[in-house]
């Protein structure tokens, strides 16, 4: 990991920044600064003091959502990034990032790719390694011979998913509840889609959506403004400025319940049951995650866990979440049961949900699920690599700049009846997909 690097002078990023008393309790605010650079790059930045290093996260609208028919073809872009770019190939990327103490990234999920750079603030490191990271984001070589290997090593990530009834039950609930949506194939693509994919592909993928206007970048370290201002300018200087790829359409929900059965030789089997949920900027998101809280998302003392764990023995872990994504993402409901225990855990967590959403939590749960969500909120912006995470966020999902001041007070303000009416709208359990894999599918 990055702290590795300076674990002898590492102290908390909140540290520097503002506090907010709430509830007794001081919470890390930072202050979030936002400007439009001349070509159109959306920049967040926050300063820090007292740790020598800048955090940099450049977000694009350029995840698997965006493969079209080319399922593989984002994360198989992102993948080869620093397999060489400009002058260099990828042992001399790594030996210069390496020869001044910085470490690159890439990656790529359903709604977004990310490059992340992180660097010592001193002058002639820094202008090194954002030298290596603007050739990586504006010119990649994609050469053949390491496409070729990218891709095999893709095919084989593919081959073993199919090997693991978890992964394989994960894609079989996604593209049940999603269908036709560019949500519903798995990141690292098809085995037949991945097949055909050409470098050409690739190419034309990175010139579309690696552009100014695609994007955001997220820059939070011990440097002042006009030094941010310049690095972002450098780091998007080489790339198109392009435009904002068009909204991603609102998957089709299910109009009826169905129950898809994948014999596997195991022990146990995996369950998922769901229904498409909520997105990142819904209007009852709080409501939706404290409630989920209490119902799945809270570990042994949710109300899923002491049905079918504390109470029967069903299963060593069960729980529920929801997704949020740019548009509307999944509710999960997940376990692993004994292959002859399947029909009735199952059984029992869905009749579990289902009293949740009639009935709501009580008003004890509800206190318990502020207190810790509140409670853990610091520990979300206790290193400049999680807020770095968290304001890329903020700015990739257009979140208002003060997301992370406003958190606490939201979610003390949930009430009960917030959490009825906002899981009787969204979770119907009508329309409930289910997927078994394993010995019990039956």
């Amino acid at each position: 990991m990055f702290v590795k690097l300076f674990i002898g002078i590492l102290r908390p990023a909140w540290l520097a920044l503002g506090l907010l008393a709430f509830g007794g309790t001081a919470l890390a605010v930072p202050d979030i600064q936002h400007w439009t650079t001349a070509r159109g790059g959306r920049v967040y930045f926050v300063p820090t003091a007292g740790l020598p290093l800048v955090d940099i996260r450049l977000v694009f609208d350029a995840g698997s959502a965006r493969d079209g028919e080319k399922f593989g073809l984002a994360n198989l872009t992102s993948g080869m990034l620093d397999a060489g770019a400009g002058p260099w190939d990828a042992d001399a990327i790594a030996q210069r990032l390496e020869n001044v103490g910085a470490l690159l990234g890439t990656g790529a999920g359903r709604d977004s790719a990310y490059v992340t750079l992180r660097s010592l603030t001193h002058p002639d490191k820094l202008a090194t390694a954002l030298e290596v990271a603007r050739e990586v984001l504006a010119h990649p070589r994609f050469e053949a011979r390491d496409f070729e290997r990218e891709r095999n090593r893709t095919l084989l990530a593919i081959r073993q998913q199919g090997e693991d009834p978890g992964e394989v039950a994960e894609i079989a609930f996604m593209n049940a509840l999603y269908g036709d949506h560019p949500y519903a194939h798995p990141p690292e693509g098809l085995k037949e889609a991945v097949e055909r994919l050409t470098r050409d592909d690739l190419v034309d993928f990175h010139r579309r959506t690696y552009t100014v206007r695609n994007g955001i970048v997220a820059i939070v370290g011990d440097l002042p403004r006009a030094d941010a201002e310049r690095m972002a300018e450098q780091l998007l200087a080489d790339l198109p400025e392009g435009e904002a790829l068009p909204p991603l359409p609102e998957p089709v929900a299910r109009s009826a319940p169905e129950t898809l059965r994948t014999a596997y030789p195991s022990e146990q089997t995996h369950i998922y049951a769901g229904v498409t949920g909520m997105r990142i900027n819904d209007p009852d998101y709080f409501p939706l995650y404290v409630g989920n809280h209490v119902l799945g998302g809270s570990g042994l003392v949710s109300r899923i866990m002491e049905e079918v764990r504390e109470k029967r023995g069903f299963a060593y872990n069960a729980y529920s979440y929801f997704i949020p994504m740019r548009v509307t993402g999944p509710f999960e409901i997940g376990l692993q049961t004994r292959n002859d225990q399947t029909q009735e855990a199952l059984k029992v967590a869905i009749k579990t949900v289902r009293d949740f959403i009639d009935g709501g939590p009580s008003d004890k749960e509800l206190q318990a699920a502020k207190q810790n969500i509140v409670g853990g909120f610091v520990l979300r912006l206790d290193s400049n690599q999680k807020l770095t995470a968290e304001v890329a966020s903020i700015g990739f999902f257009n979140r208002p700049l003060d997301y992370l001041n406003t958190f606490p007070a939201r979610v003390q303000a949930v009430t009960r009846e917030d959490v009825r009416r906002a899981f009787r709208a969204r979770v119907d359990l009508d329309r409930l997909q289910t997927i078994l894999v394993g010995g019990g599918a039956r």
